[in-house]
């Protein structure tokens, strides 16, 4: 079982959109995808995520 089976959906699209915001800026588009996203939120800790999730929530990187 992956950890990001765990992550309620709301939380994980959230996740997503700060992932490919952020991490996966200077990507060529055709490689920005959720399965890209998911297996780089999976590669995380999970208190690596929570910040993740914590700072790009509060600097309103997922409101963009």
């Amino acid at each position: 079982m992956s950890f990001i089976s765990t992550i309620k959906g709301s939380e994980l699209d959230v996740l997503r959109k700060i992932v490919k915001k952020v991490n996966f800026k200077h990507f060529p588009k055709e490689f920005v995808t959720d399965y890209e996203a998911d297996k780089f939120i999976d590669s995380l800790a999970p208190s690596t995520v929570a910040r993740l999730l914590r700072v790009g929530v509060d600097s309103g990187i997922a409101d963009r």
